[in-house]
């Protein structure tokens, strides 16, 4: 199982996107869990996720959260659009993708 985190300013806009990336890896028949949280927990949850994504309002605080998590999992911002649209099959994508290079296995190995 791969666990995604979510991180926004308060976790509210991101826990829609988190369940259309639920639905699309149900549909795909990929086990994943994913969570949304305030950035400012984001210490609170290390060693809970895989692979951790930043809402785009939030990007401000990449850096800091870079210091934060360090090696332990892949960081990016998710992309404006895709945030905005809510797509969460491109964002899962991304997040997928993260996940392969970063442990440099193919999802459900």
């Amino acid at each position: 199982m791969i666990r995604i985190l979510l991180a926004c300013a308060g976790g509210m806009s991101t826990s829609l996107l988190m369940n259309k990336m639920k639905d699309e890896a149900d549909k795909r028949g990929i086990e994943v869990s994913v969570d949304a949280v305030g950035e400012k927990t984001i210490g609170d949850h290390l060693g809970e996720f895989d692979v951790l994504l930043l809402g785009p309002q939030v990007r401000y605080v990449l850096k800091n959260v870079q210091d934060v998590v360090g090696d332990n999992a892949p960081l990016d911002v998710i992309d404006m659009r895709d945030y905005g649209t809510m797509n969460g099959a491109k964002v899962l994508d991304k997040a997928l993708k993260m996940y392969e290079e970063f442990y440099n296995k193919k999802v459900g190995e």
